[in-house]
């Protein structure tokens, strides 16, 4: 039962491709920071391998067939990806799911103002996801994201990731000065509240032939919120008004990184669950052929439960499959319900990482390891399993027979000790519909942090196994 080290097994042939993986994960976190920045990215990807719109095809009336590759959009923040196999689809799928949406800041609706006798402009946030709310401080942020206008115009934000971009920032209190603020719980270090963004600092300056107007006495009561409001306007088009509709969400600044002297990790932000999703992307596009349909699922609002009409919980992906079976001509309410119950999936999502400076929250037995290949998580949850989905013996030993066939290097793990805490992910939703499914991903270090880290080990053998899932996935 001891472990294997996945880099113990390379040869010079894996470990170029490994680090050919690796290049393409970290461009596919700098291009996709946001949900509709990970959507754009891939039907870009996935567009020029020959993949149609599903909706398109619905609009032809056009019947499809075997080797057909399709996609379906909902939002621009889910997708679901097919390719036909020769078996019925009644027969059930291949399923990958993931979820690309991560814990960050998001900006209010009605969030400009000015405080400290016109000493500085925010935007007020309110975090999104799990967070420790005091890592998000003092360090450099962007903010990413879109505004649509009352005319149905849009304006993409990008701010804060080249070079010659400024950045954004949350204060701290001095150490000089925080004997009181030491003395907090660390949940209470930094209030939600107090998670306001410095976006400026300057005082509009108004013109001597303005001064005397009451639009220049109005800009005067709050100055330096007026000059950021006229670099908006002039800059981006964008109105204060305009924040109503607008989805602007604040990620840390800075491009993926290797990590470590021997670069054998990863360090970025998003990487829960965005190592999963492009490891299942990738698996999906590299298949060459496979009897049963596969698909990959890639979803949003998994950090706060899944819900909404972008999360696992809607009824998102039951309508895609029963358009799919109606353009295969398939389509009955009960051939739905077959496919579903006979479907096999991996809810592709990330485990926690041993870190020997924490070692008292986990059990090591049953923990994941950096470099132990990719993780299977029978359960989740917290606690007596509250909230999991519980994969069944046979799946696992099924699963175990198609990753020793292709050598993939894996390892199997709980989310730290029984009493300690927990977390979730989709696969219980899945499950609902009968399906054998079973959580699997890549260990993280920092999960939920600004910064995550990774191996490129767990990465690669990731990829690896979702691949030979894809391909003999039916017990």
């Amino acid at each position: 039962m001891l472990k294997k080290c996945a880099w113990e097994t390379y040869d010079e042939k894996h470990l170029k491709k490994l680090e050919k993986l690796s290049k393409e994960y970290r461009d596919f976190l700098d291009n996709g920071k946001t949900e509709r920045e990970c959507i754009d990215t891939i039907v870009n990807t996935i567009e020029a391998e020959g993949y149609k719109e599903l909706e398109s095809l619905m609009k032809d009336g056009k019947a499809l067939q075997k080797g057909d590759k399709v996609y379906s959009v909902w939002m621009n923040k889910s997708i679901a990806m097919f390719r036909l196999g020769s078996k019925p689809l009644a027969d059930g799928i291949n399923i990958l799911g993931a979820h690309i949406d991560s814990p960050r800041l998001d900006i209010k609706q009605n969030p400009l103002f000015e405080d400290g006798d016109h000493a500085f402009a925010y935007l007020d946030t309110h975090y999104y996801g799990g967070v420790k709310k005091y890592q998000w401080v003092t360090m450099p942020l962007a903010i990413h994201g879109v505004v649509v206008k009352k005319d149905g115009t849009t304006v993409e934000l990008n701010i804060g990731e080249n070079e010659d971009d400024p950045v954004f920032f949350v204060s701290d209190l001095l150490v000089h000065l925080a004997a009181e603020q030491m003395e907090k719980k660390a949940a209470k270090v930094i209030e939600g509240e107090a998670l306001d963004l410095i976006v400026g600092s300057k005082p509009f300056i108004i013109g001597e032939d303005e001064k005397e107007t009451e639009e220049a006495k109005e800009k005067a009561k709050n100055i330096v919120k007026s000059g950021v409001l006229d670099i908006l306007k002039k800059t981006y088009d964008i109105e204060e008004d305009d924040f109503l509709s607008a989805e602007l969400e604040v990620v840390p600044a800075g491009k993926a990184r290797e990590a470590g002297f021997d670069r054998s990790m990863i360090l970025a932000y998003g990487q829960d669950d965005r190592v999963c999703a492009f490891t299942s992307l990738k698996a999906m596009l590299d298949i060459k052929e496979s009897e049963r349909t596969v698909c990959c699922i890639l979803v949003d609002k998994e950090e706060i439960g899944s819900v909404g009409a972008t999360g696992m919980q809607s009824r998102f992906f039951e309508n895609a499959v029963a358009e799919l079976m109606n353009l295969t001509g398939e389509y009955s309410e009960l051939n739905v319900r077959r496919c579903l119950a006979h479907s096999c999936m991996l809810s592709s999502d990330v485990s926690a990482g041993f870190d020997p400076n924490y070692r008292s929250c986990f059990e090591l037995k049953n923990a994941a390891w950096l470099g132990g290949g990719m993780v299977f998580n029978k359960f989740t949850g917290s606690r007596g399993k509250s909230g999991s989905n519980d994969a069944n013996a046979e799946y696992i030993a099924h699963l175990r027979k198609i990753m020793d066939d292709k050598k993939v290097v894996y390892q199997t793990a709980e989310l730290g000790k029984v009493d300690v805490g927990g977390g979730g992910t989709i696969a219980y939703i899945l499950a609902l519909y009968g399906m054998n499914v079973i959580d699997s991903g890549v260990p993280v270090l920092n999960m939920h942090a600004p910064w995550e880290a990774t191996s490129k080990a767990d990465i690669y053998e990731a990829y690896r196994g979702y691949k030979a899932f894809a391909e003999n996935a039916s017990m």
